[in-house]
């Protein structure tokens, strides 16, 4: 069930300018963090990526059934079965599994609220703003406190989680002839569903099994899982069974850790199944390029959010007439993005010339268009104000 409620308000011109020309301020700070932020990402990502040459270079096959010290401290690679010596246990709920490792989730039933704004423009400069709060019930992760909602009546929040997730791993992991560690065990595989049942609802501590009840394969606490009421809670697990697994990390005894390389950053890859050396290494440039090119993304944005709060002043006088103040910010918001994207390939460029420099040299190229771009449009706004 869900209900909503609706705020409206308006803000006169004078207001909507003076705010405008405090956002500038803003502006120029975000601009400058963003700028730097993005270089540091794209530090991070040249140093991960001389990381992966570097143990591309110096990696050696081992076996996993027997292990050789003339590959301690070396970066190894190994494929075989990963086995338990004995059962994980989560003590909390005495749930026993033959498993690498369980994963706990708690789940408490809340209110939780919903924020949606509309702004619109009126004649004369003013501003209006229609802003809705929409409350549902629903499974949260964590409580939601209520007293900070918007309209709390009636949607007041109780209960608390029992004793939260974990993830817990078996006391004893080995790979072959290598014993795993728990940080390593804690990584491994994808967790699938795992049901709890009768047997399992009987093993639980007196104290949870007074308010426990069994529904779909997770223990239940509150009246009616058909009906949840606010502050119920239902535990879920989760398993990941032995299998093969292949890890690629330094070598130390019979066991592992990561492997520090020179150019900065550790290698400890851990994928299920038998994988070469040369796709996890592949993989593992892949989720990194992924990783760079998100927070790229993000950075630009917000550089552009920053460039368009400096320009905001322009569109907010224009606005005492509508259309007006809308092509003007309209005119403002490209300026911005176009701004924020010469800057941003220009700074990714730059900090990979000496990695990938054909790569720095195509995003100069964009940088320089983006410029051009610019210079287009302000030569074209030049009659205009003549």
């Amino acid at each position: 069930m869900a209900d909503s409620y609706t705020e409206v308000t308006t803000q006169n011109w004078f207001s909507r300018l003076g705010e405008s020309f405090k956002g500038i301020l803003m502006g120029l700070i975000l601009v400058p963090f963003m700028i730097f932020m993005l270089w540091c990402n794209e530090s991070e990502a040249v140093t991960y990526a001389k990381s992966l040459k570097e143990g591309a270079a110096v990696m050696v096959e081992a076996t996993a059934s027997k292990i050789d010290p003339g590959h301690d401290r070396k970066l190894v690679h190994v494929m075989g079965e990963a086995a338990a010596a004995s059962d994980v246990v989560d003590t909390h709920y005495g749930i026993r599994v033959p498993a690498l490792r369980l994963v706990r989730q708690e789940k408490i039933y809340q209110w939780v609220e919903h924020k949606k704004t509309q702004t619109r423009q009126k004649t004369g400069g003013s501003e209006e703003t229609t802003t809705t709060y929409t409350y549902e019930r629903k499974w949260a992760d964590s409580p939601a406190n209520s007293t900070e909602f918007n309209h709390p009546e009636g949607h007041e929040n109780r209960g608390s989680l029992i004793v939260g997730d974990a993830n817990m791993t078996a006391s004893k992991v080995s790979l072959g002839a290598y014993r795993v560690p728990e940080s390593f065990v804690k990584r491994m595989g994808r967790p699938q569903a795992h049901a709890v049942a009768e047997a399992d609802l009987a093993r639980l501590p007196v104290d949870l099994k007074s308010r426990a009840k069994l529904s779909a394969g997770v223990f239940y606490f509150g009246t009616d899982p058909q009906s949840p009421q606010i502050g119920d809670v239902r535990v879920s697990f989760e398993v990941v069974p032995p299998g093969s697994f292949s890890i690629l990390a330094a070598q130390v005894g019979d066991s592992f850790e990561p492997y520090q390389t020179k150019a900065g950053d550790p290698i400890d890859f851990i994928e299920s199944g038998e994988v070469s050396a040369e796709k996890m290494f592949k993989d593992a440039a892949a989720a990194n390029a992924f990783m760079t090119w998100v927070k790229r993304f993000f950075g630009f944005v917000i550089m552009a959010v920053g460039f368009i709060l400096i320009l905001r002043p322009l569109s907010v006088l224009g606005s005492v007439v509508p259309l007006i103040g809308n092509i003007i910010g309209l005119g403002a918001g490209l300026i911005a993005f176009v701004l924020a994207g010469v800057i941003s390939f220009v700074v990714i460029a730059v900090a990979w010339i000496f990695v990938r420099p054909l790569l720095a040299l195509a995003l100069l190229a964009v940088a320089a268009g983006g410029v051009l771009l610019m210079q287009k449009m302000a030569a074209a706004r030049k009659p205009a104000v003549a």
